[in-house]
């Protein structure tokens, strides 16, 4: 539904200096609906500063159909749905009176809520509640690089690669200008299945040799040359190693705490009002 204005003119009045001072209130309506009127004030803070005269026009005429189009319906609304506003108004009521309680509560838990999550808050929550860790997937530890099939110096990177000494990770690393794609860091847990979506080339060796311990795998296709070693595995329904659980564990943390700061201050709601006979049960 489009609806069509005198939009100079009206650009011209919303511009002026003294556009926001009312002299006469039906020069101030924009627009109505029935009896429902939409007013210049309304429109206050549509347009930024620098917003340009053809942008400004689209705002404010867009601004103004779509109200026209929610009063229509909201007009239709209530013809037909007569026999439900008293539904209507007891769930607007019980929406007031939860938007209410949620921000005092999200203000509370703001200022009051201890956010400081250290090293034995974490391996005491790990250790109470590992059993909930069992991971769904395989998890591993693992090095990967790939490199070209003609680059030079192809022969060195690979044999650095499969070196277990810390030397000569470390000079593989600093040989990174020459890895088309690479993962060094075989200390920290990451999900097969990313592994696999990452490189979909292993997609196609044996599932039970992807998931051995201290496996070598090489792989190639037509311009590269891809290599991984499997340092460590994970099964499904094993236990999830802390390092990789921990930020779930920290969410975890907080959401306790915060449960415990508001029963805590419920119950001293109700207990004050109760010592200051701010409430009586018949």
């Amino acid at each position: 539904m489009k609806y069509v204005y005198l939009n100079i003119l009206f650009l011209l009045i919303f511009q002026s200096c003294d556009y926001f001072t009312i002299k006469d209130k039906s020069n101030d309506v924009v627009a109505r609906v029935n009896t429902t009127y939409l007013y210049k004030n309304d429109l206050k803070n549509l347009l930024s500063k620098g917003t340009s005269p053809q942008d400004s026009v689209l705002i404010i005429n867009n601004y103004i159909n779509n109200w026209i189009e929610q009063q229509l319906l909201l007009s239709k609304a209530q013809l037909n749905l007569e026999n439900k506003s008293a539904q209507f108004e007891r769930l607007v009521k019980k929406y007031k009176e939860d938007l209410y309680i949620n921000s005092y509560k999200e203000a509370v838990v703001s200022e009051y809520l201890n956010t400081e999550i250290n090293d034995e808050d974490i391996e005491k929550f790990y250790l109470e509640n590992s059993e909930n860790f069992k991971i769904n997937e395989e998890l591993l530890k693992l090095k990967y690089i790939k490199i070209r099939k003609d680059i030079y110096d192809k022969k060195m990177l690979i044999k650095l690669f499969k070196s277990s000494k810390k030397e000569d990770l470390k000079s593989l690393k600093s040989n990174e200008l020459s890895l088309t794609a690479h993962h060094l860091n075989d200390s920290i847990w990451i999900k097969y299945s990313d592994f696999l979506n990452e490189v979909s080339l292993f997609k196609t060796v044996d599932r039970e040799k992807m998931l051995k311990k201290d496996v070598f795998i090489q792989k190639e296709d037509s311009l590269s040359l891809y290599l991984v070693t499997i340092k460590e595995v994970l099964r499904r329904n094993e236990i999830a190693p802390k390092s990789y659980i921990t930020p779930t564990i920290k969410q975890m943390i907080l959401h306790q705490r915060k449960l415990l700061l508001l029963k805590n201050i419920e119950e001293t709601l109700i207990e004050d009002a109760r010592k200051n006979k701010q409430f009586e049960i018949y």
